[in-house]
């Protein structure tokens, strides 16, 4: 093999059990780390492949996850079978929740993983264990969804020191049942950074923005349209030419902000006359400002 087919990264696979989403966050001195190094499926599994990654244990993995193996049992399998092993490093957790990971004894120090409650971390080419350690430390103690537990765990790797060639890509990939756009996949959230000066922090703004425009409003997000609102709503809506400045019936004002929604693409936000998303009313006073 080759040094440049190296794998160098750290990753930590996840599984919430409250949710039974499974997934996988990322970041390498490697271009477009996401299209190789996070396999997950709904249901079955999630593995991360690195170090001189073996692409085949994904799908390998995730079929042997399939017909019932646990996690451990899936990474014994897989690297009983490959002559390359030593070089290999592997985190997997299946669809219970179990957890495993697995370093081979040739990959470049500092190279290592921990398996812990519902995740495992793992690294190489590291500055330290300290990547891996505080992966771990993160996500247990951390709050909030999958992905922002998984984001955490990824940002702490890196201030601990994270990969001693330094940053280039990051990926984050969450699945769940119908948990894809319009319910027909299972890729709850598919994001990726392939090429950037600061990776982890950039995939951080674009999950936020996946949020801002594929999450659903919690009840706190909606607000009535009061006198207040209604007039910032106006000027911001003129501004941008969503309204015209003598328009002054209701349905002008609906319709302006119907094709602001649309052309924003907030449809998963869209309310009922009279009624507002306050993240939509942030972005559109925001946007009107520019």
């Amino acid at each position: 093999m080759k040094q440049k087919d190296l794998v160098a990264t750290f990753s930590i696979v996840g599984y919430d059990p409250e949710t039974e989403e499974l997934g996988i966050a990322v970041q390498s001195k490697f271009l477009g780390v996401g299209a190789v190094v996070p396999w997950a499926k709904a249901g079955v599994g999630a593995v991360a492949t690195q170090s001189y990654a073996n692409t085949t244990y994904g799908p390998l993995g995730l079929d042997l996850m399939a017909a019932g193996k646990t996690a451990q049992e899936t990474i014994d399998l897989l690297t009983a079978e490959d002559e390359d092993r030593a070089l290999r490093q592997v985190g997997i957790v299946d669809g219970k929740g179990n957890a495993a990971t697995f370093t081979g004894e040739k990959c470049f120090e500092w190279a290592g993983g921990i398996a812990g409650k519902h995740f495992a971390a793992q690294g190489n080419i590291l500055v330290s264990e300290a990547t891996v350690n505080a992966m771990a430390t993160t996500f247990e103690t951390a709050t909030g969804s999958l992905a922002e537990r998984l984001l955490a765990a990824l940002d702490a790797a890196q201030e601990a020191g994270g990969d001693s060639r330094g940053k280039q890509s990051a990926a984050l990939l969450i699945v769940k049942e119908e948990g894809g756009y319009g319910g027909y996949n299972d890729r709850a959230i598919d994001l990726r950074v392939d090429d950037h000066p600061d990776p982890i922090k950039e995939l951080i703004r674009i999950y936020e923005l996946q949020q801002l425009y594929f999450s659903k409003p919690t009840p706190e997000d909606i607000i009535d349209i009061d006198e207040t609102t209604l007039v910032e709503m106006s000027k911001a809506l003129q501004a941008l030419g969503y309204l015209k400045i003598d328009a002054c019936r209701a349905e002008d004002l609906t319709e302006g902000l119907n094709q602001f929604i649309l052309t924003e693409n907030f449809e998963e936000r869209q309310q009922p006359q009279g009624k507002i998303d306050k993240k939509v009313l942030n972005f559109l006073l925001n946007k009107s400002k520019i």
